[in-house]
């Protein structure tokens, strides 16, 4: 190790102590903490560790898991995940749903109230869907089509109705909302519990631009309030007295430090600085698993999620224009070596894009519509597929190709894996290049990459989370893919009541994403790798691998 890299890794390692020693120091509002000697706190006092800042505390741009665990604390929608992942009541206390499934009717609870005591009613809801949907909302919402299954509001969104009062949300009075959609859909109530349907406050909003820039400026409705922001050191959370259900929480505080190092996360949790480590928040090096599992079984959990890691194409950047060059990257690496060798968690390879967990027709998506029928591991086949490749696009080499991945000691390990993989099975050099989280989402974004690391976990529990967002000119496609035909089953997917059909639809189109134009490539199917002190309960994770630590508590 050069001098200068053990030097910068030691004052890592010094400041992050100082940081967690701060953090219970007994400066909350509660009183002192006391140690256990477990290394928990005593006091319903929680330290986790966060891998990347949150890029916003605004609900109308969030994209990303960070953002989604962090707001989950702060905010409440019409209802929230339970912990077997149904939706049940949040702001919401009860809803009537019309016979043909087009019209929900929300009551709001009475003793729904914003941080700073006024009542949160059904005006806050349409004015947050109308600031997601609008087209004057600068930047737009990448999230935005996720409210199209309400009535007019695609058409809202591109300009084509020009007044939110067309758009189907209604409030009838200060605690009833009147939502009306396009077509029944059976997993729409589950999405107004995810943060793009999080309610937001009018007046603050409006008078200040920079609401949701700091800490002290925020007015949000959830179970604790954000009352201190480090940038790139620490975020904390407080109980937050004013919400509707604040009887029922546990926890008094919630402290993460912002620390991208697998390595110094495990090392704070082993020596009792932190009380959860690992995904989804952080994470657990892939080389230490084994050991942790071995030497803590009880606080160790491996489990299974409905999310998948992928690596996207550009397909509109070279040399990835062309699909036969796609297909051939696809092809040549071995994802059982991947999994087996260097992820280590219990992942499994994946040849679809649809993970397992999520809900078919009768039966599991996956289990109903295979994944390994879309394409196979065949490095002969994917030398003639780069060559056929090459040739049409007039290549004797092919352009230099960078693969962009976010800080994480995981993500270098299997992209130096793939890369690895490629050069030997295809002969390409492939240069890897790292980013800050929030540059990073900004790169793919925009399109400034031609390979980036990539992964998604379900917003609800339909093989239609997965599958939409490839649509032409989805907020959340940063592939820039874009084909007719897909377009086409997916909207004939959202029309029909028909569940056969629905799903027979979304089959037909992840194989034209998967198999005919390799948009992007699938590599593994997540588990979620933790570890959580043995007097600490009741956080939930769902289906989905999104954590939920409002309802945690020490026992």
């Amino acid at each position: 190790m050069k001098r200068k890299s053990w030097l910068v890794l030691m004052a890592l390692v010094m400041a992050f102590g100082t940081l967690l020693a701060a953090c219970g120091s007994g400066s909350s509002n509660t009183g002192t903490s006391e140690e256990s000697g477990d290394g928990a706190t005593a006091a319903q006092d929680l330290r986790i560790n966060m891998s990347a800042e949150p890029p916003t505390f605004d609900p109308a741009q969030a994209k990303d898991s960070q953002t989604n665990t962090a707001l989950k604390l702060m905010y409440e929608g019409l209802t929230r995940m339970g912990a077997d992942g149904n939706p049940v009541p949040g702001v919401a206390e009860k809803w009537d749903v019309s016979e043909d499934g087009l019209k929900y009717t929300f009551h709001l609870r009475d003793n729904a109230q914003w941080s700073n005591g006024e009542p949160v009613t059904a005006s806050d809801f349409a004015y947050a869907w109308e600031r997601v949907l609008s087209p004057k909302t600068t930047p737009a919402s990448e999230y935005a089509y996720q409210l199209y299954y309400i009535k007019n509001g695609e058409e809202f969104n591109t300009g084509k109705v020009k007044d939110f009062a067309d758009v189907g949300v209604k409030v009838v009075d200060d605690k009833t909302l009147e939502v009306t959609l396009t077509n029944p859909t059976p997993y729409w109530l589950g999405l107004t519990s995810f943060y793009t349907y999080y309610p937001v406050n009018k007046k603050n909003v409006e008078a200040n631009p920079q609401w949701a820039s700091k800490f002290d400026t925020m007015v949000t409705n959830g179970a604790f309030n954000l009352t201190a922001w480090t940038t790139s050191q620490q975020l904390a959370w407080t109980k937050n007295a004013k919400y509707w259900d604040a009887s029922s929480i546990k926890l008094n505080t919630i402290t993460a430090s912002l620390v991208n190092s697998g390595s110094t996360e495990l090392a704070s949790y082993q020596s009792g600085q932190l009380d959860y480590a690992g995904k989804p928040t952080g994470e657990i090096p892939t080389d230490q698993i084994a050991a942790v599992k071995q030497s803590m079984p009880d606080q160790f959990q491996a489990k299974g999620i409905a999310s998948s890691y992928y690596y996207l194409f550009n397909v509109n950047e070279k040399p990835f224009n062309n699909a036969k060059i796609r297909e051939a990257f696809a092809m040549s690496i071995d994802r059982k070596a991947l999994v087996d060798h260097v992820t280590l968690g219990g992942e499994l390879p994946a040849y679809g894009f649809v993970p397992p967990g999520i809900k078919g027709n009768t039966e599991e998506y996956r289990t109903e519509y295979k994944d390994t029928g879309y394409f196979s591991e065949d490095v002969t086949k994917a030398k003639e597929l780069l060559a056929e490749g090459m040739k049409e696009e007039g290549y004797t080499t092919l352009p230099e190709i960078t693969l962009i991945y976010n800080t994480l000691e995981s993500h270098q390990k299997i992209a130096l894996a793939v890369t690895d993989m490629w050069k030997k099975n295809l002969g390409v050099e492939v240069k890897l290049q790292n980013q800050e989280w929030s540059v990073f989402l900004d790169s793919r974004q925009s399109g400034n990459y031609q390979i980036a690391r990539a992964g998604w976990s379900a917003d609800y529990n339909d093989p239609m989370t997965f599958l939409d967002l490839w649509t032409t000119g989805n907020g959340n496609n940063d592939a820039k893919y874009s084909n007719p035909e897909y377009d086409k089953l997916i909207a004939a997917a959202k029309a029909t009541q028909d569940n056969t059909k629905r799903m027979e639809d979304m089959s037909k189109a992840e194989k034209i994403l998967v198999e005919d134009d390799m948009a992007l490539l699938p590599i593994y199917y997540y588990t979620n790798v933790s570890l959580t002190k043995p007097n600490l309960k009741g956080i939930v994770l769902d289906f989905s691998g999104a954590i939920d630590f409002t309802r945690a508590y020490f026992q």
